[in-house]
């Protein structure tokens, strides 16, 4: 009996020794494989611990005109921050801090006593503050290099460069378009730390640094931007208008030498608001900006009016209903089933050719043209040439056009289809078919982005654009740039012209709904030389008082844009 217990107590010991002999053969190998297959994870995990990791701005790239002109850059700043572990002398922080950065010494002290990582206290510092901060060596006070966007001209094109918010990302413009070009890759820098996260003094920094963005090269013109502007503004401080946008265009290829949106507003200080804004609500505040940042040129529509029927022209010469020999009647209206639509000139234009009613703009003529080319065709021949779908511009926000469906077309809809009302195009849609319409039929995509070059200059990125395809012949469109021609020499749009140089031009009016209201809107697309057009230009008056005809209030805004850009871009001997 008891040897048979004293067996049992041998064996309860070889099994406890056994699992004591297993699980400690099990913590070894355990240990192993952390110590050497997982060592590099852990130590990862360990650096990060003791790490503390600070962001270095990378400098947003450059955006140049075409010609290497600055238009935006950066200035350095600071940012000031405080880490909360390691300030000694809380008070001094704070009295110091206030003062050189002008802020309530309560709002610093909240941030000073604030238990966090790290606490921003002010961005945006300049570099002669951020410096005497940085001297007085206070524990626990961080200099952060950064960078302050700038633009070189305050409001010069500011709704197609845009902006860019306090976190350095693009808001509006290019700097949203481009914004993966133009933004670089931030750097850091990481500091030792205790496990309490104390930076360990004299510790060992690991820095990466920073990677600038591209330089975006653009099809702007600093020249012809300023021009552009000047006009811009002129013809709203004379007309007393809501608002002047002006598009100026290489025809050929669709670069965008400038794009006026009269009153701009200022890129280095976007947000501040005119008037007194202190009855307002926050809603109305941003509202407000909103629309001030709005580019009206690409994400408004209107309804174009007569500068339109320079598209059911080349429609109706492509379908081959009309020559421009062919001869009509103008009584000073048209009966189109019930409806009588009248033509500007209230007598009438009595007999006339196809190209004396272009240069007359009489509608009379068009409607009858526009019946000739009939609904299915007319929709036909504006899809072909783009009018349904957007131009594609390298601006966010273009709108659509506003049309009607094609079933719900009949007689009177399709005769004011022809003459340009009933339905809606953006002013960037517009001049883009103009220009296809007058450089040989090719159409084209407007843009202003041209190329972008890596900040050690070892990249460069031409954008590409889609290749133009034929929608109208070359021999139409030698007609409509000759007929467009004489509207400026013999017809409505005489003061669009420019001595020395040969000018075509369309003028239009168009009224604003509901119809009644009193308000209109004058415009006109212009063009030059007529022989081989190297520029064309929209001009558009929003709700001008007074006199609010195209060819009277638009038409010259064309003449003294040209007059001054028509010698630096296509020399003095351009000539008639």
């Amino acid at each position: 009996m008891w040897n048979r217990h004293k067996t049992y107590q041998r064996q309860s010991m070889g099994l406890v020794f056994f699992i004591f002999l297993l699980v400690l053969v099990c913590m070894f190998v355990r240990l192993g494989y952390l110590m050497i297959g997982k060592a590099d994870y852990y130590g990862v995990q360990a650096k990060e611990l003791h790490e503390r990791e600070r962001k270095i701005k990378a400098e947003r790239g450059k955006i140049l005109d075409r010609n290497g002109n600055l238009l935006a850059g950066n200035r350095s700043v600071s940012t000031i921050s405080v880490i909360h572990s390691q300030i000694k002398e809380p008070e001094k922080v704070i009295s110091m801090l206030s003062k050189e950065l002008d802020l309530d010494e309560e709002m610093v002290r909240k941030k000073v006593e604030k238990v966090s990582s790290r606490e921003k206290v002010k961005s945006n510092v300049d570099k002669e503050t951020s410096d005497r901060i940085r001297n007085c060596k206070l524990a626990g006070v961080t200099v952060d290099e950064d960078y302050k966007r700038e633009y070189q001209y305050d409001s010069l094109a500011t709704k197609v460069l845009g902006f860019t918010g306090s976190d350095n990302q693009g808001i509006i413009g290019l700097e949203v378009s481009y914004e993966k070009y133009l933004k670089g890759t931030d750097g850091s820098i990481l500091t030792m730390t205790t496990a309490y996260g104390t930076e360990i003094e004299n510790g060992a920094e690991d820095r990466i640094e920073p990677v600038s963005g591209w330089t975006l090269n653009t099809s702007l013109d600093l020249t012809i931007m300023e021009y552009t502007d000047q006009v811009a503004n002129i013809l709203l401080k004379k007309k007393q208008a809501k608002s002047v946008d002006i598009i100026v265009m290489n025809p050929q290829n669709g670069e965008i030498y400038a794009m006026a949106c009269a009153p701009e507003f200022n890129l280095n200080d976007p947000y501040k608001l005119a008037g007194d804004m202190s009855q307002m609500t926050a809603k109305e505040k941003s509202d407000k900006r909103n629309a001030m940042w709005r580019n009206p040129c690409v994400s408004d529509t209107y309804e174009p009016g007569s500068t339109f029927k320079i598209l059911t022209t080349a429609a109706a010469l492509e379908k081959g209903v009309v020559k421009m020999t062919d001869r009509f009647h103008c009584p000073g209206y048209k009966v189109v089933e019930d409806r009588r639509i009248r033509c500007h000139k209230k007598g009438g234009h009595g007999s006339e050719t196809f190209l004396e009613g272009i240069m007359n703009s009489c509608n009379p003529v068009f409607i009858e043209v526009g019946a000739r080319v009939g609904v299915s065709d007319f929709f036909q021949k504006m899809s072909d040439f783009g009018l349904m779908k957007r131009s594609g511009i390298d601006v966010p926000g273009e709108a659509s056009t506003i049309i009607h469906k094609e079933e719900n077309v009949g007689a009177v809809e399709l005769a004011t289809m022809s003459f340009g009302q009933s339905f809606q195009v953006s002013p960037i849609r517009l001049i883009s078919l103009a220009a296809t319409m007058i450089n040989g039929g090719k159409s084209i995509t407007p843009h202003f982005g041209v190329s972008a070059l890596s900040a050690d200059g070892s990249q460069m990125k031409h954008f590409e654009y889609e290749e133009g395809e034929r929608v109208v012949s070359k021999e139409n469109s030698d007609l409509i740039r000759e007929a467009l021609g004489k509207v400026v020499s013999e017809g409505t749009g005489g003061k669009a012209g420019v001595d020395g140089y040969t000018v075509g031009a369309k003028t239009g009016t168009s009224e604003k709904l509901p119809r009644g209201n009193g308000k209109y809107i004058a415009s006109t697309i212009g063009f030059a030389p007529v022989e081989n057009p190297q520029v064309i230009a929209l001009v558009r008056i929003d709700e001008p008082q007074g006199l609010y005809y195209g060819g009277t209030v638009a038409a010259p805004g064309i003449s003294t844009l040209f007059e001054n850009i028509l010698p630096y871009l296509c020399g003095k001997d351009s000539g008639e």
